[in-house]
């Protein structure tokens, strides 16, 4: 499939989401509609939760997990599951965001290296699963994963990752909330590249 293109002159914002498992933290969903563009790295769960990522565009990007189909969605919900591919690409200022769940690469914890050989022409790879958020910027493509943006093992509180493109540079921000919607952010790292 060919990657989806951005025409921003610019930058543009990206939030990184990843294992909602049909929980959206409600300041997770606020900081996505302050971004011009959504990924979702899969376990969604319900397309209801798509709906509710709201970036600047309204362009959501999402890709299917390993517990993303017709037994755990709503049964209303089934086309739209069936629909969502496994793989999806993101043309940005500057380079391609490959998006894929992960859970293909080794089941309790994808292989980087593999990752990195299945999107050799990524500037960086987005996946999921783990619910472990990490960014591998020691070698290219990056490899990041934003954690868990809903309730379920979210090792440490819910998370999700800003990557702010341009043609010169790619930034990444990683955020982390209190399990309780009433508390703040607080950004924990960032890369450059």
């Amino acid at each position: 499939m060919p990657p989806l293109q951005v025409n921003h002159p610019q930058s543009v914002s990206v939030a990184l989401v990843s294992d909602t498992h049909g929980v959206l933290h409600p300041e997770i969903e606020n900081l996505v509609r302050g971004c011009d563009i959504a990924i979702h790295a899969g376990d969604i769960f319900d397309g209801r939760i798509l709906d509710r990522l709201q970036p600047r565009s309204g362009r959501v990007i999402a890709v299917a997990g390993n517990n993303d189909h017709e037994g755990v969605w709503p049964a209303e919900q089934h086309d739209r599951v069936r629909a969502l591919p496994r793989v999806a690409s993101l043309e940005l200022p500057g380079g391609i965001v490959k998006i894929e769940h992960g859970h293909a690469h080794d089941w309790k914890a994808p292989s980087h290296d593999d990752l990195r050989a299945a999107h050799p022409e990524a500037r960086v790879v987005v996946y999921g699963h783990t619910h472990r958020k990490l960014i591998d910027d020691y070698r290219k493509p990056w490899v990041v994963n934003p954690g868990a943006a809903g309730a379920t093992r979210t090792h440490g509180g819910p998370s999700c990752m800003i990557l702010r493109a341009s043609a010169d540079q790619w930034r990444i921000e990683s955020f982390r909330f209190d399990e309780e919607a009433t508390h703040s952010h607080t950004k924990v790292a960032t890369s450059t590249a």
